[in-house]
Order: structure tokens, then C-alpha cells, then sequence
């Protein structure tokens, strides 16, 4: 698409920076992640930029550095004298004060489901910060709602974290320090900062909107009254809940006297029965932050209004304040995270397991065939920014794509495979690399002879004359295309062995080397609101036998269909192209 002289200046200033960091050679996922974490705005453009920004990393690649240099002066004048500095240095802001050796921050999930790619997000940031500050991580289980949470979740946060390489300095669990929270949850309305409300929830909600107070907040000494008998488990579920006495006119609702603590019928998975009253995330959160030690609190922007309300309730207490930092969301369009849109789906049965390949979960990009590091990287990339963006999918796919590209055998599968019959082949036998760079990766022999397999979407473009290469093996020449009860054949004869450029190659499988196989490809989980009925395909056919000699979990090219990672012997998953 046609892009505007600034939005084409942009581009080439970042590519010119990343190609001097990387001596002279710039990384295109890099500068198109740099260009979307700059550019939020542009999001939806952004499908139809990525080919003009290739073009113009390609362009600039092919001159010299020193000419990238001068090109780089000349569009951003002052940019060459930047050292290089990491990639978490360029990425991260500095921490406002932050002292080496004495950062801590946290990462504090609620075990309500499993982690998901913005879990991802915070977990990495919070870990980079304390190792560029060669400080501490602490992993806290948010577990103060018994009615969501399960073991099965705090486990598989635990599988997810170190899936991603995240090693906490410190596990615990909110629902460790329960009696603590009950005692600064008692002091507080001896301070006369909260007061037990028994008010029915409609009326809590009348009033908070009309921005009313109700009889429960006027009188302290009725708080005290009601404190012991809340805390001494006296009053029923949803018969009384702790509220924080903020400011009913705040043009903040959240500092219109929220919930600090509410009665829960429930058996905790970690406390069973022991517990009724329990903390709500608004009250938990800085009380747990300052008693832990954390410096910097890092969490997602949808926090913003609660911000207020975090640091009145440690002013009142007079708990030492951490510096509260916030950070954008992470989710791709078509893969929303919110549990509200993921649990129905497996809840009804729509969805099997929480590894579903459509599933934006950790579990689910490593079935799928993502690694780690390119997750690290991918949001290392974005920056630190609170523009609320949908990075596109094929960002994250271009960096794990660049890692697992050397790793991955080429191998050859064919779709709705149709049937060539080939007039003048001989029996032979072809030795096929592994990979066309990397020798290590081995080869493998393939007896071939007059009758193969193609494509069924290659075959439907051929007609009578037509000239294609059966890569590695011979060129044909297509004499005859039938078509009989929706079963496509084709009848050739062989050609000659020149390699034309304007031929085209396609893959193809021996009769005698075939395995059944079928690859799943995940697609958009969503479309707009609405779960997408076709979020999964399913490509049959034929991949040749070399495939069964591949354990699950190994990653492989199907030459010209893409990247996929081994679920059984008969089965792959589609990671991307």
C-alpha cells in the first residue's frame, strides 16, 4: 500500500538503527515489532505495511554500513553517535529510583485458569527488571477467591513459568498470610479507614452510582461494633462485606467506598474450609507488595483507576509504599485471554483442554510449536508502553520462526493429495537433504518411480502442456488432467532436468513412501465477538514415511505449507508459515 513520506521516514530511521546495531544486517521482525510498539495507531495497517517495510529493510541491507551510517545522519542527524547498548536496555526504561542488589518486584496471578500469552508479558518484565538489577522476583499466588481457584492452576502457572525459563526467587501464596490480612483488615477500621457494611448489593450499587453514602459508613463506633463479629465469622454470605471509606463524590468510582473483604462459602484448595473472609485483590495487593519487600510493582494499565485507592489504604496503615509502575495488555485480534470468552468454551465442551492449539494459554503455544525464547523476545521487542495495541500475530511467528528455521527438517507433505502418473519414469532412488543449509541435519533416501502424489490445490492449476519441477527429483510435462468422481489425476511425461525459474516446483510423495497424515491448523478463535465455528482445519493427505522416525514435539517444514511441530505418528500442528 501507498504510505505517507513520514510514515516511510519512520520506518527506514528504525531499520537504519537496528541495521548499525547488527552490523550493517537489519532483523525485519525487529522492525516491525519496533515500528507497531511506536506506532499503535497504525495497528490496523499494519498486514498491508509489512511487505513495504521487507522492501525497505532489503533496500538497506544491500548498501554498506558506512552508507547506512551517513543515510541514518542525514534522516535522524545525532543517531550514529548512540552506542550500542542490549536489547533490555533499549526495550526497558530505568526504574525510578531503583538501587542495584535492592529491586524486587512480583508476579502475582490468581490460579483461576491457566497462563496465558499477557501472563507471559508481565512475568518477563517483571524478571527482566530484577536481573538488570541484579535484584529478586516473587512469584505470589493471588488465591483469595476459593470459588475460581483450583490446584490444577496453581500448577500449571508453576509448568507455564518455567516453560518460559522464569525462575522466581520467592514462591508463596496470598492465603499464606490470611491472619495478617484479617489484622490489618481490623485495624483499619479501628482507624476509621473502612467500616462493615450491611447493605443489600443493589443499594451498594444505587448509592456508589448517585455517589451517596449509606448508614453503615456514618457511625464509627457501629464499625467497631460489627468488626469482630465480621472477622468472627457471625455473619452469613453476602449478609455484610468490609468497605473502604474513601470519598463518595470522588469522580474516581474507585474511591467510592469499594469492597475490601466479603464472606465466601467455599472450600480453598489450599485452606480448605478454614477461611470465610477474604481480602479482595484491591486490599491484598498493597498489603502484600509492602510487607514483601517489592520496590517496583509493575501491573496492566486496566489497574490505572486503582491506583488511588492502592496507596490510601498503605497511607492509612503507614506501610512503606512501593513505586507503582503500569504497562500495557498483551493479546492478539481473533485470540482474546479474557477468561470470559475462553472458559464457556471449555466449560460446554466446544474446547477439549486448555492446550487447545487456538488458545492464546502457554500450554497451547507450546503445543503448538512456539518456543520460549521467541516469546521473551517478541515482548522484549514491544517495548514498555501503555498504548493499549494488538501487535499482529505474524510479529510473534517471525521471531520464533528465525529460531526454529535451522533446526526444523525439510519434508514433504501433500494436501488432498492427487494422483500423477508419469510416462517414462524409471525406478530410482533420491537422496534428499535434510536441510538445505545445514548438513548436520542429515538426508534421507527416496525410492521414486512412475507413480506420485502432488497437491490437490497444485494439481487443480495444471492443463495439458503445462511444465512443472517435482522438486529434487525430474521436470514433467502434464498430458492429461481427469477428473472422475472428485478424484483429480493427472497423466505426464518426463521432461528434462534444467531448473527454469519460471517452472513451478511443487512437492510430491512416492506411492511406495506414503504415511496417512493430517496437519490441524489453529485459525482465529474469535471474529469480532463471535467464537469462529471454522477456528480449526484439518489438512489430510500424504507425507512421506520419514516423518514417522519423528518424535512428538519435533519441529519439521513441510516444504511450501509450513512449520509445524509433531503431535503423534500420524498427526501434526500448523505453527505458522
Amino acid at each position: 500500500m501507498p504510505i505517507d513520506a513520514d510514515t516511510e521516514k519512520f520506518i527506514k530511521v528504525i531499520a537504519l538503527k537496528n541495521s548499525v546495531e547488527h552490523d550493517g544486517k537489519a532483523q525485519v521482525d525487529a522492525v516491525i515489532a519496533k515500528f507497531i510498539g511506536s506506532k499503535p495507531e497504525l495497528r490496523s495497517q499494519i498486514k498491508a505495511l509489512i511487505p513495504e517495510i521487507k522492501a525497505m529493510v532489503h533496500e538497506i541491507n544491500a548498501i554498506s554500513v558506512a552508507d547506512q551510517k551517513l543515510l541514518l545522519e542525514e534522516l535522524a542527524p545525532g543517531e550514529t553517535a548512540a552506542k550500542k547498548r542490549t536489547e533490555q536496555q533499549l526495550q526497558l526504561p530505568q526504574l525510578e529510583g531503583a538501587v542495584h542488589g535492592k529491586v524486587v518486584t512480583r508476579f502475582p496471578p490468581e490460579p483461576n485458569g491457566y497462563p496465558h500469552i499477557g501472563h507471559a508479558k508481565a512475568a518477563i518484565i517483571d524478571e527482566e527488571y530484577a536481573h538488570l538489577y541484579a535484584g529478586r522476583l516473587i512469584l505470589r499466588f493471588d488465591d483469595t477467591n476459593p470459588l475460581k481457584e483450583k490446584l490444577e492452576y496453581y500448577d500449571a502457572i508453576a509448568e507455564g513459568l518455567e516453560w518460559l525459563g522464569v525462575k522466581p526467587d520467592i514462591v508463596k501464596n496470598t492465603s499464606d498470610d490470611i491472619d495478617l490480612l484479617h489484622n490489618y483488615g481490623r485495624k483499619l477500621i479501628e482507624l476509621d479507614g473502612a467500616y462493615v457494611c450491611t447493605c443489600s448489593q443493589n443499594t451498594i450499587h444505587d448509592l456508589r452510582g448517585k455517589g451517596l453514602p449509606c448508614e453503615c459508613r456514618q457511625d464509627p463506633a457501629i464499625a467497631l461494633e460489627r468488626v469482630e463479629k465480621m472477622f468472627g465469622d457471625l455473619y452469613d454470605q453476602n449478609e455484610a462485606i468490609v468497605r473502604f471509606k474513601g470519598d463518595m463524590a470522588d469522580q474516581n468510582t474507585a474511591m467510592r467506598d469499594p469492597a475490601l473483604f466479603r464472606i465466601i462459602e467455599g472450600e480453598h484448595p489450599k485452606l480448605g474450609n478454614k477461611v470465610r473472609v477474604w481480602p479482595t485483590y484491591d486490599f491484598a495487593a498493597p498489603i502484600e507488595d509492602s510487607i514483601d519487600g517489592v520496590t517496583h510493582a509493575l501491573r496492566t494499565k486496566e489497574y490505572e483507576l486503582r491506583n488511588a485507592l492502592y496507596f490510601a489504604i498503605l497511607e492509612r496503615l503507614k506501610l512503606r509504599k512501593p513505586h507503582l509502575i503500569e504497562f500495557s495488555r498483551l493479546e492478539f485480534e481473533g485470540i482474546p485471554v479474557s477468561k470470559r470468552k475462553i472458559r464457556p468454551l471449555i466449560d460446554n465442551g466446544t474446547i477439549k483442554s486448555w492446550d487447545d492449539p487456538r488458545l492464546p494459554t502457554l500450554a497451547a503455544f507450546r503445543k503448538r510449536g512456539f518456543v520460549p525464547e521467541a516469546i521473551r523476545k517478541f515482548v522484549l521487542s514491544l517495548g514498555f508502553t501503555l498504548a493499549e495495541t494488538k501487535p499482529p500475530f505474524e510479529a510473534l511467528e517471525a521471531f520464533n520462526r528465525k529460531i526454529i528455521d535451522p533446526i526444523s527438517p525439510r519434508l514433504f507433505f501433500v494436501k488432498n493429495p492427487a494422483e500423477v502418473r508419469v510416462q517414462g519414469a524409471r525406478e530410482m532412488e533420491v537422496m534428499l537433504k535434510n536441510h538445505p543449509t545445514d548438513a548436520t541435519l542429515g538426508t534421507r533416501k527416496v525410492k521414486a518411480g512412475d507413480l506420485l502424489y502432488i497437491s490437490g490445490d497444485d494439481a487443480a492449476n495444471l492443463k495439458v502442456g503445462t511444465e512443472i519441477r517435482l522438486i529434487e527429483l525430474f521436470n514433467i510435462k502434464i498430458t492429461g488432467v481427469d477428473l472422475r468422481n472428485g478424484a483429480l489425476s493427472i497423466a505426464a511425461k518426463v521432461g528434462d532436468d534444467e531448473i527454469r525459474q519460471s517452472m513451478p516446483k511443487v512437492q510430491w510423495i512416492a506411492k511406495n513412501d506414503i504415511v496417512e497424515y493430517k496437519v490441524l491448523i489453529p485459525k482465529e478463535l474469535y471474529i469480532g465477538e463471535e467464537y469462529n465455528t471454522n477456528s480449526l482445519e484439518i489438512a489430510r493427505g500424504f507425507a512421506e514415511s520419514f516423518v514417522s522416525r519423528l518424535k512428538p514435539d519435533a519441529r519439521v517444514q513441510f516444504v511450501r505449507f509450513g512449520f509445524c511441530r509433531i503431535d503423534d505418528d500420524q498427526t501434526a500442528i500448523m505453527t505458522h508459515r
